[in-house]
């Protein structure tokens, strides 16, 4: 008995099966999918000799790529983050004494 609400409570804990990408075929040309949080483009690339490769249907998935958009499910919409750059806060109280 005691075996078995063990295995029950053990269940949950398993890993769930990866799933690898969709094909990429002609029929699902210019779509997009999100893989590892990059928008990757299903695109027809030509082949050659210098490459080795024939042509073929392949994930778009490089650098110039843009990001994934953020799931509204799981989105904290904790407001707009503040820009980039380097923010200094001056110092309340008087004038910074000299560096050592």
């Amino acid at each position: 008995m005691r075996w078995m609400m063990a295995l029950l409570l053990l269940i949950p804990a398993l890993p769930a099966a990866a799933q690898g990408p969709p094909a990429c075929t002609a029929e699902i040309e210019g779509q997009t999918a999100c893989m590892a949080r990059k928008l990757c483009e299903c695109r027809f690339e030509r082949g050659g000799q210098l490459t080795g490769r024939a042509d073929r249907f392949v994930w778009d998935c490089g650098v110039m790529r843009p990001l994934c958009p953020p799931d509204p499910a799981t989105s904290q919409g904790g407001g707009p983050s503040p820009p980039i750059g380097v923010w200094l806060q001056p110092q309340i109280g008087g004038v910074p004494g000299p560096l050592r």
